[in-house]
């Protein structure tokens, strides 16, 4: 019987659809209660059981409890487990991360756990992995799960934390009402939530941290299109004074140390705001429950030790709930459990390039004959591209311009034209002329339909408008030279020197995703000025 599950990697969470996951936790709801009663003959069901599975350890950034819950996870399956330091590997020698993990793939290991600053790490290499393993025919594709990456994901964390707040919630989905606490800037596992709390019908999320520490607006973002109710807070004791606080809240620790001279001078007035004190305890309710991703600040926690002994503890067993839940994810993609997964698709289907962005428009009879009043004449045989940048200022239509014309090398013979549209006076538009150039092909028309989303394409022969197309955003924009994502930190930056092919997915408006790092970028700034 086929496994949807084995070979999967799992980069975000969203890799796994809903009903993958709640099938994930159905196994690990049973396999925690086999554990309490020590049932050894139905735990042998859950092993890969396998001295020859190689599960390796990768992580280029430190950790302790992700790392040690995975190697547990790893002897529980009596599997082959490795480890890489990477202090003292190629990786800290200028060795590209792809040679790095072909050359750990060619020593029989299937599953890769990589932790590392480099974010969208784990989706390149899973690309790179399959193209591996069909050159090499590889008996079964590599999977790499991400232990976290830079300010990106956890997801590992994200379906351990899901399934905790599924047995606080007495496995009911209709609503959840969380408040995130702390670092929410830095925090990758408060970044998963946008999507992992998609387990839940009704969400309502409060965001308590100041403002420099606040979550990135593209995260908000994500959790409203998902239909979330967001509440923000810029401290505990504004967040006390509401009346309204959640039953579930949702602690990180502040990362300060990665905020630079001006913050540290005034982390005691940050840390304050998002501490929690012994005078809150009084406000919320009895049925409060705290939990935290682990570890906390020795010095500074957000959750005081105070309170390690009173019912709010919830991180204790939160944290348990990673052995059980990292198994599963094990048994998983090595294909030993998941053989009866009857929900439907797998959550990992590949972004699909077929909708077309280019429109035919209808010709009307005319001849192109008028005299544009700043001087622009008309031409007999050539390219006009209209309505750039509509609605836009004069600067910024002047700027994107030249941007059109340095990506698509549109030099030669012609002009720039910047009018008001006629339709609407109040709004300007930008226009490119070309004498003598020929309609452009697909490629360079994929181009300006994303550096120009809206614009008209004129073709003009014998001083007649032969064919015009209206451009739409395209919904993927990839196999480009001249294209990069922006995050300094995405392993398809240039700066990274893993010549990653840059690639982007449209999402709403004129709004470009990055594949790897899954960072928003306009439609103007994924182009290389």
């Amino acid at each position: 019987m086929s496994n949807l599950f084995k070979g999967r990697s799992l980069a975000v969470i969203d890799d796994f659809s809903l009903d993958e996951r709640l099938f994930l936790f159905d196994k690990a709801k049973e396999l925690k209660k086999l554990l309490q009663e020590n049932n050894k003959s139905e735990l042998e069901k859950y092993r890969i059981n396998d001295s020859d599975f190689g599960v390796y350890e990768v992580f280029i950034e430190d950790s302790t409890r992700t790392k040690e819950s995975f190697k547990n996870a790893a002897e529980f399956h009596r599997v082959k487990l490795s480890n890489l330091e990477a202090n003292h590997s190629s990786i800290n020698k200028s060795e590209s991360f792809a040679d790095t993990f072909n050359t750990l793939c060619g020593y029989d290991n299937l599953v890769f756990i990589v932790r590392s600053k480099q974010e969208g790490l784990c989706r390149w290499l899973e690309e790179n992995g399959k193209l591996y393993a069909g050159r090499n025919r590889m008996k079964q594709t590599p999977s790499f799960i991400n232990a976290g990456d830079g300010k990106h994901e956890h997801p590992t964390q994200e379906l351990l934390d899901e399934f905790t707040f599924l047995e606080r919630n007495k496995w009911n989905r209709t609503s959840f009402h969380i408040a995130l606490v702390g670092d929410l800037y830095h925090g990758r596992t408060v970044h998963s939530k946008a999507d992992g709390l998609t387990i839940f019908k009704n969400v309502k999320i409060d965001l308590v941290a100041p403002r420099e520490l606040g979550m990135p607006e593209y995260y908000i973002d994500k959790m409203k299109d998902n239909g979330f109710e967001v509440n923000i807070f810029d401290s505990i004791d504004s967040y006390m004074e509401t009346g309204q606080t959640a039953p579930v809240w949702y602690f990180t620790r502040p990362q300060l140390e990665r905020m630079g001279d001006d913050i540290l001078k005034r982390q005691d007035e940050l840390r304050y705001k998002i501490i929690f004190r012994k005078e809150f305890l009084d406000k919320i309710p009895e049925d409060t429950i705290f939990y935290h991703p682990l570890p906390r600040h020795k010095l500074y926690p957000t959750i005081p030790t105070f309170l390690d002994t009173t019912p709010l503890n919830g991180w204790e067993e939160q944290s348990a709930n990673g052995m059980v839940i990292r198994i599963i994810l094990l048994g998983l993609v090595a294909g030993k459990i998941g053989s009866d997964y009857k929900y439907g698709e797998n959550g990992s289907a590949d972004t699909q390039d077929s909708e077309d962005f280019i429109e035919e428009l209808p010709l009307k009879e005319t001849i192109v004959t008028k005299d544009y009043a700043e001087g622009v004449k008309p031409i007999s045989n050539g390219l006009v591209i209209d309505h750039i940048c509509r609605g836009e200022s004069e600067k910024e239509i002047r700027e994107h311009l030249a941007r059109i014309i340095r990506v698509l090398e549109l030099y030669g013979k012609g002009g720039e034209w910047i009018s008001r549209s006629r339709s609407e006076q109040d709004k300007m538009k930008g226009m490119i002329f070309r004498p003598g150039l020929p309609e452009p092909g697909t490629k360079k028309m994929k181009q300006l339909a994303a550096l120009a989303p809206g614009c008209t394409v004129n073709i003009i022969n014998e001083r007649k408008v032969i064919k015009k197309l209206k451009l739409r955003m395209p919904p993927r924009i990839f196999n480009f030279p001249n294209i990069c994502c922006r995050n300094p930190d995405c392993i398809s930056h240039s700066s990274q020197g893993e010549n990653v092919p840059a690639e982007f997915n449209r999402i709403t408006g004129d709004k470009f995703r990055c594949k790897y790092c899954e960072k928003p970028h306009s439609f103007k700034e994924i182009w290389i000025q």
